[in-house]
């Protein structure tokens, strides 16, 4: 499932790459760190390269948190493809002049120039790498996982629509100013014995109104959105009656 990856990142064996085999995944994590990442200064990689100790499962898994990656230790297929993805970024990055006048084949003639301009036509939902890519997103969004891997892609592009566009962040961003309000005019109704727990109670009644009102604007929006589908009479003078 990282063939493809490997490949572009020159790894000397991308199509028998086990990483469920602890001495060749340990191998290719100090690997990775030394040609492609390159997260530590050299002087700090000893604890990464030394892959007999004992300590070595802590060793990545501070490593992890140094790169920000998301996924946990025991999640290793996430972990690998997280990481390569980073390499292959770095690697771009590195070599920007060399790739950026790069063509495509496919986009080489005019029938796959159509194709690569919906993306997902072609998608594979079983290909591991689309698999390993929509978890990866989701875990990130902090999303809860699906077994089916469409849904949760669907509900990533929610997310993103209606959060994490621009307007949607320059919306969030804008501090709602409200009316003071004078909690002694509004009567609790019990008594907690302490004069802090009743205030706090009272806050806590008037947020709890607040979002009622507001459940009871989105019920009405909602209400009279249906009957403006639902209910549109025409009258017609000359029939004496009402409606279609």
């Amino acid at each position: 499932m990282f063939r493809r990856k490997l490949t572009a990142l020159d790894y000397h064996n991308p199509a028998g790459f086990n990483c469920r085999d602890e001495t060749e995944f340990r191998n290719f994590i100090v690997w990775l760190e030394d040609q492609k990442i390159r997260h530590y200064k050299i002087e700090d990689r000893g604890n990464l390269r030394n892959i007999h100790s004992d300590d070595w499962p802590k060793s990545f898994e501070k490593y992890m948190k140094d790169v920000n990656c998301p996924f946990k230790i025991q999640e290793r297929q996430e972990t690998v493809d997280w990481l390569l993805g980073l390499a292959v970024r770095l690697e771009y990055g590195d070599n920007a002049d060399k790739y950026k006048d790069s063509t495509p084949d496919g986009a080489k003639n005019t029938d796959n120039t159509a194709k690569t301009a919906e993306p997902l036509i072609n998608l594979d939902v079983n290909n591991p790498d689309f698999k390993a890519g929509v978890m990866a997103l989701a875990n990130l969004l902090q999303i809860q996982r699906h077994d089916d891997y469409l849904v949760m892609l669907k509900a990533i592009r929610i997310l993103v629509q209606e959060r994490l566009t621009q307007d949607a962040i320059a919306k969030a961003s804008q501090s709602k100013e409200g009316l003071p309000v004078a909690l002694e005019k509004h009567i609790l109704g019990f008594d907690t014995g302490d004069a802090v727990l009743n205030e706090a109670a009272q806050i806590l009644r008037l947020l709890h109104i607040e979002e009622l009102r507001e459940l009871q604007t989105k019920i009405n929006e909602a209400i009279v959105a249906v009957q403006a589908i639902i209910a549109d009479p025409k009258t017609d003078h000359r029939l004496g009656k009402v409606g279609r």
